[in-house]
């Protein structure tokens, strides 16, 4: 049993929601206590278990006293994030989910990093995937491309294309919670919400290089399996706030060329005009597309662009490798990121 005693306020809480978890818990909080930094709490949030949560929990703090296991009925993940943020004592919140590890380092280096950058509001860390890579291209894929954004400019241009951040790879200052809000109950993702929120409202993000959590990737991972992950909500979610930064972004508001003339592209691209954007040209590379009217509006190629500094393209690619290959095409033209030109999807 640990005698160690938990500090009245701790430099780091770790907040954890669990629902059923038993299974994965155990591995979680074992890479809690195996922490080399040992200023930390964690916030365990059961939100109305109906396995053998709460004992395990039980049986954890009593083990060690920093564990503070709470419990709430069943409300889901943002009630129960939220229910433990009234309870958080540490001056930073770091995130982890009952059905993931992290490195032994971890605490130690994202809070340094946080004490030591005082105009950093959040900093997350590169992740190792934990699931079967070769049933689950998708996620690699992902992990691949949030692990590549590491400076604030990556991750606030990369933030309408996917999440930039991996939720419970983060720690962020407890005061964000008071000036900016906390969790957003809704039909979307409510991390990627509050990335959104925070990033508009001009909180600066990064990520350090080390890989400090492994995320696993269990079949009843929310994100497979509950509606607020799906597409529409996700769509709906991006298009509010990209809507807004184009306004303050982009030289030719409210003109855009939408890179992408696929279904796709356009199903992704439509509900901006509802926010006052007007698309002004599909462009592809398709010569089946180029010339024909779509939506009513003209298809082209890549040659009749506006120059760069001219205009503003928004592009919406889904294919593996497009949105890589067009960014290679852009910068080799002279369009630049964030005045040229944005990758969507």
């Amino acid at each position: 049993m640990s005698h160690r005693s938990p500090s009245v306020t701790p430099a780091v809480s770790v907040l954890i929601p669990a629902w059923n978890a038993v299974r994965h818990l155990p591995a979680a909080l074992d890479g809690l206590l195996s922490q080399t930094f040992h200023d930390w709490e964690a916030v365990v949030v059961d939100d109305g278990s109906q396995d053998e949560t709460p004992a395990l929990l039980a049986a954890y703090a009593a083990r060690d006293a920093r564990i503070r296991p709470l419990h709430v009925e069943h409300g889901g993940i943002v009630h129960a994030l939220n229910h433990g943020l009234l309870h958080v004592r540490g001056r930073h919140v770091a995130r982890m989910d009952a059905d993931d590890t992290c490195h032994p380092e971890r605490l130690a280096l994202q809070c340094h990093a946080l004490d030591n950058a005082p105009h950093l509001g959040l900093v997350a860390s590169r992740v190792t995937f934990g699931g079967d890579a070769a049933q689950c291209g998708g996620f690699v894929r992902y992990v691949d491309w949030t692990n590549s954004l590491l400076c604030h400019e990556d991750i606030a241009l990369g933030r309408f294309r996917e999440s930039p951040l991996v939720h419970p790879s983060v720690m962020f200052r407890r005061e964000l919670i008071d000036r900016f809000g906390p969790y957003a109950n809704g039909p979307f993702p409510e991390d990627y919400e509050l990335w959104l929120r925070w990033l508009e409202a001009g909180v600066r993000m990064e990520k350090l290089p080390e890989h400090l959590l492994v995320w696993n990737d269990p079949p009843g991972r929310l994100t497979r399996t509950h509606d607020n992950y799906a597409e529409a909500g996700f769509v709906a979610l991006r298009t509010r706030y990209l809507a807004r930064w184009l306004c303050a972004h982009n030289p030719q508001h409210p003109d855009v060329w939408v890179i992408g003339a696929g279904k796709a592209s356009r199903r992704r691209a439509r509900p901006l005009c509802e926010h006052g954007i007007r698309i002004r040209a599909w462009v592809d590379i398709d010569p089946h597309k180029i010339g024909n009217i779509v939506e009513g509006l003209p298809v082209v190629g890549r040659e009749a662009m506006p120059a760069p500094g001219q205009g503003f393209m928004l592009a919406f690619l889904a294919g593996h490798g497009a949105a890589e290959e067009l960014e290679l095409f852009l910068h080799g033209a002279g369009y630049l990121p964030g005045r040229d030109y944005l990758l969507a999807s």
